[in-house]
């Protein structure tokens, strides 16, 4: 474990090391299967973190070894795909922008928002590319959680994703994450942090 602990924080030293301190960005993995339990797990982890108006627009696709798998890595960057090829499980994870449909479900409070929302397209798409995104941060920390390793890539043709598996919802593709156990050696070396002063202001 990195000993960068601090007694100020009530996580377990091990919690922070698998969480944070020692989790690495995966670039290869094991055979060994991701289940559909362990999905199940991240996600409903995953789903609490905070959102506006709670609208939870993320949204999770799944792809497994096969077919679908095939197409996928078709439109990755060439440095990314052979090890989305080989991960036992990728989850294309997008924003979806008619999220205000369910917002009389998780958002009682304040049941006319959604008929506010679906009269302005742009400010939905902003909102649910936002909050889409905050929750993408949690979903990575609820795979580590899970004892996995997670790959997360911006390197693909986000419009040819969204063509291939999304073309009849209104789910917009964020960010493509390969999951699974990492191998030895599975993450280039760590690179420097900054440093509370370089990021830091006090007003």
């Amino acid at each position: 474990m990195t000993d960068v602990f601090s007694p100020l924080i009530t996580l377990d030293p091990e919690a922070q090391a698998q969480l944070f301190t020692d989790a690495r960005t995966a670039n290869a993995f094991t055979d060994e299967p991701v289940t559909d339990e362990q999905l199940q797990a991240i996600f409903e982890l995953a789903k609490f973190p905070p959102t506006a108006v709670n609208a939870q627009p993320l949204r999770i696709l799944f792809v497994g070894p096969g077919e679908a798998r095939t197409r996928l890595v078709a439109h990755m960057s060439e440095g990314n795909q052979a090890k989305t090829s080989t991960a036992p499980m990728v989850a294309v994870l997008a924003a979806d922008t008619d999220f205000h449909e369910f917002i009389p479900q998780v958002f009682p409070i304040r049941p006319q928002l959604r008929d506010d929302l679906a009269g302005n397209p742009e400010a939905r798409e902003k909102m649910a590319r936002f909050n889409a995104t905050l929750q993408i941060g949690y979903f990575l920390l609820a795979v580590r959680a899970a004892g996995l390793a997670a790959g997360p890539m911006a390197g693909f043709d986000a419009a040819g994703v969204d063509q291939e598996f999304f073309t009849d919802s209104t789910w917009k593709s964020l960010l493509v994450v390969n999951i699974g156990r990492p191998t030895e050696n599975a993450w280039f070396p760590r690179l420097p942090r900054l440093g509370y002063t370089d990021v830091v202001r006090h007003a």
